[in-house]
């Protein structure tokens, strides 16, 4: 395996180094689940590596070097497990006044080229000002409204693309008593929090239906959008414009609906760890690779965090090692 630095503990495996060349040594089969965010097709920049996704010339590159990826993830699935994909509608230009790609809708149609099915998409609402503040977009300047709303944009809601991988599980994802913590800004109600843990009949889990039926939504309204993993010291001097991790309410979530206590939860697009924590934190096993060694180097810090959290999780010694074995 070609990779700059790696650590490798009993909670986690984090590998500096290209995501394709890390899964090319992984086993067939070998995990549970993957969730990350892809570069967004050159809406961002993250390093100045020929090697990242981001710094394809055109979007038709792009598209075709990430389909190696999803490639790649298909073999490394166990059959009938998951996929999800954060994206988003992203511009066809760098004015922020253009029209929009639809970054999620090819998404869709090259996870169903490799033998993925398309299972769900959840919508998550962004506050349009803080788009402006993040993306500096024209388009969503008060003063395009003033003088030619002909150009004037929405703050495109961000998009959870989950996709089932070809095969049957073997193994189901069970909550025997449901979901007991909440990922998200909005209150449980009190009237339900005598049900939390419920451990009779689950018709009865009022607790747990009230998270179902947030979590089944087709709209993820109440993300904390600040609620992400420490990154600010992670930027480099040449760094163009965007070091912002995924929120962790959003990983949260998947990973509490998606997986087993004790899966393999892998991230190709590590960044600062955001996905390999919540894994942690939630009693599973984490594995993330990360291209650019200032996001790795940050990770770890995270993850060290993570790890002291989930002390008292019991958990397997399993993780790739430099020859590729999965033990």
């Amino acid at each position: 395996m070609a990779v700059i630095d790696q650590r490798i503990t009993s909670k986690y495996a984090a590998y500096n180094g290209d995501c394709i060349e890390v899964m090319h040594d992984m086993p067939d089969a070998s995990i549970h689940l993957s969730v990350y965010s892809p570069p967004f097709g050159g809406l961002y920049h993250y390093s100045s590596d020929e090697r990242d996704l981001s710094n394809a010339s055109t979007y038709d590159e792009f598209m075709q070097h990430y389909a190696f990826v999803i490639r790649e993830l298909a073999r490394i699935t166990k059959p009938g497990r998951l996929t999800a994909v954060h994206a988003t509608d992203v511009p066809a230009s760098n004015t922020g006044m253009d029209h929009l790609i639809d970054f999620p809708g090819h998404v869709i149609s090259e996870h169903e080229k490799h033998g993925w099915k398309y299972v769900a998409r959840h919508a998550i609402w962004k506050e349009p000002l803080w788009v402006r503040n993040r993306t500096l977009a024209k388009s969503l300047a008060h003063r395009t409204i003033v003088d030619d709303s002909a150009y004037a944009g929405v703050a495109s809601a961000d998009y959870l693309l989950v996709f089932r991988n070809k095969g049957d599980n073997q193994e189901p994802i069970a909550h025997p008593t449901g979901f007991t913590e909440y990922a998200g800004e909005s209150p449980v109600p009190a009237e339900v929090a005598e049900y939390k843990g419920w451990t009779g009949d689950q018709k009865q889990n009022r607790w747990s239906h009230w998270i179902w039926r947030q979590y089944a939504s087709s709209v993820w309204d109440d993300i904390r959008m600040g609620r992400v993993l420490p990154y600010h010291d992670c930027k480099d001097p040449d760094d163009e414009k965007h070091v912002h991790p995924l929120q962790l309410d959003i990983i949260d979530r998947v990973v509490q609906m998606r997986s087993n206590p004790g899966d393999v939860v892998f991230t190709p697009f590590m960044g600062v760890g955001s996905e390999v924590y919540s894994a942690v934190r939630a009693g599973r096993l984490g594995v993330g690779a990360e291209l650019k060694s200032a996001y790795y180097r940050q990770a770890l810090a995270n993850l060290e965090a993570a790890a002291d959290e989930a002390s008292e999780h019991e958990q397997p010694e399993l993780f790739i090692d430099m020859d590729g074995e999965l033990g």
